[in-house]
């Protein structure tokens, strides 16, 4: 199958690779000439025979709009656009609607895997109907991990990325936690070893995940976590999710708490959010702020 694949960074480098090895053609595009098969848009559709299906992986909002924008204008109909950066799922409405005027399909595809995705696979949570859907299977099999999960038509058009918004707000929980936990050990003096503490932990425990595994990789990289500063950022993506649960009602104050935690991060340095940071850069390569001791 033949794909266009626009933006290639971290994640979407990694995507082209994971396709190609699978056996598909993928020609992509990038505003990086060092990284690009072709040198504009315009080109990457001429390259691509009809009906013809183009993934973007551009940051959410401006940017993304804008390239619907002109992909709109380049394709035509019976072609497909899959939005599978982290968009708010409201934009995928508008998107849709937007396109499908011109009888141009759209797809929404939340994409988790961050930096390990090249080797292990992506999880795909995809909204749309269900013939746009279908005719992407084959690259959806080449991007998912090895057996029967890690992949789920979640819905209609938003329901892919409302899905990894809800997943990504579980995230925020989960390494709050933790940070949490780790820096209480931290804080007594009858723990000696906590970085081994949490090592005991990856077998057998109730608490034992790949977030746990790569915890411990970033203690055996720097174990108090003194090379880095106690500020995490987030995506939108966790505000979204409490925006969410307001409108509909929904209790969510674990995740809620986690989110005001990383605001909090903003004010000082915080041993918690070393931890936040550490786990951020292992699974998604985000950047981290050294500590300027």
């Amino acid at each position: 199958m033949q794909l266009g694949l626009i933006g290639l960074g971290k994640m979407g480098g990694n995507m082209r690779e994971r396709i190609r090895r699978a056996g598909h053609t993928v020609i992509g595009h990038d505003r990086n000439p060092d990284v690009s098969d072709v040198g504009s848009l315009a080109e990457l559709v001429e390259r691509l025979d009809a009906p013809r299906t183009v993934w973007v992986m551009v940051p959410a909002g401006g940017a993304t709009q804008s390239v619907v924008d002109e992909l709109a204008d380049l394709l035509a109909a019976g072609d497909t656009v899959v939005d599978g950066g982290n968009s708010r799922w409201t934009d995928d409405e508008k998107h849709a609607e937007e396109l499908g005027a011109k009888g141009i399909g759209f797809v929404d595809a939340g994409v988790s895997g961050g930096v390990w995705g090249l080797e292990n696979g992506y999880a795909l949570m995809v909204g749309g109907d269900k013939a746009h859907v279908d005719r992407l299977q084959p690259i959806f099999d080449a991007l998912k991990p090895e057996g029967p999960y890690g992949y789920v038509h979640a819905g209609k058009v938003g329901a892919g990325h409302f899905s990894k918004m809800v997943h990504n707000g579980i995230e925020y929980a989960m390494m709050q936690a933790y940070a949490e936990g780790w820096e209480l050990l931290e804080a007594v003096d009858s723990v000696t070893d906590v970085r081994e503490v949490f090592r005991s932990w990856q077998e057998g425990t109730v608490i034992r995940s790949w977030l746990l595994d790569l915890a411990v990789n970033a203690l055996d990289a720097d174990e108090h976590l003194e090379k880095l500063r106690g500020y995490a950022a987030d995506s939108g993506e966790g505000r979204w999710t409490v925006e969410a649960a307001i409108d509909n009602a929904v209790p969510l104050p674990a995740i809620t708490a986690s989110l005001f935690a990383r605001f909090a991060s903003r004010q000082g340095d915080s041993p918690q959010m070393k931890m936040v940071a550490a786990l951020r850069n292992q699974f998604g390569g985000h950047a981290v702020e050294s500590s300027k001791g």
